[in-house]
């Protein structure tokens, strides 16, 4: 707790006068940016906290953040357009807990694609947790609840799409089959 505060504290020392609405923090990574939005605010506090506070306001997912611009049409829908594509989602627990899978599926819509979204919960990495000799056989047996299965089955063009990096590996890893995260495809 004592060094997740720490590095609170000087990311929010760094970020604090860079951040604002004109220039929001945007990352690939649901786990690593959704920090700024919930575990900073709680544990900062004074003038620490209310700058977190104003971050976490304009810190987004990148799925967030190209959603956004597609309501605001700032981007336009047929900007994203390729060639139409089948794709299975897996969402990140982080993105599902703080955000939403609504944005993905937004942009993939918009982009064209037929996508859609595998009833998952968690893949059983977790971060770093399935690599853990010790909760190995637990994070595999997770990703065989509804993950691999549904990866498995998945006809031989379709794309597997998980915007979180453990979740990735967990994915290759239960299945040998490849995920890509949502920047590649576009």
């Amino acid at each position: 707790m004592i060094e997740a505060k720490i590095y609170a504290e000087d990311n929010v020392k760094l970020f604090s006068s860079l951040i604002s609405e004109k220039a929001p923090l945007i990352g690939i990574e649901p786990s690593a940016i959704l920090t700024f939005r919930d575990e900073y605010p709680d544990l900062l506090r004074g003038k620490l906290q209310k700058d977190a506070k104003a971050i976490a306001e304009n810190t987004f997912t990148i799925e967030e953040f190209l959603a956004n611009e597609l309501r605001s049409e700032r981007l336009k829908s047929g900007e994203l357009v390729q060639k139409r594509q089948k794709i299975l989602v897996h969402g990140h627990c982080h993105q599902k807990a703080l955000s939403s899978m609504a944005p993905t599926m937004r942009i993939l819509d918009a982009a064209g694609h037929k996508a859609q979204l595998i009833p998952s919960g968690c893949c059983g990495m977790a971060g770093s947790f399935g690599y853990e000799k010790e909760h190995y056989e637990v994070s595999m047996n997770i990703g065989e609840l509804v993950l691999f299965p549904e990866v498995r089955k998945a006809e031989k063009d379709t794309i597997i799409l998980a915007s979180g990096t453990s979740c990735r590996h967990q994915i290759l890893d239960g299945t040998g089959k490849l995920a890509r995260h949502i920047v590649e495809l576009l």
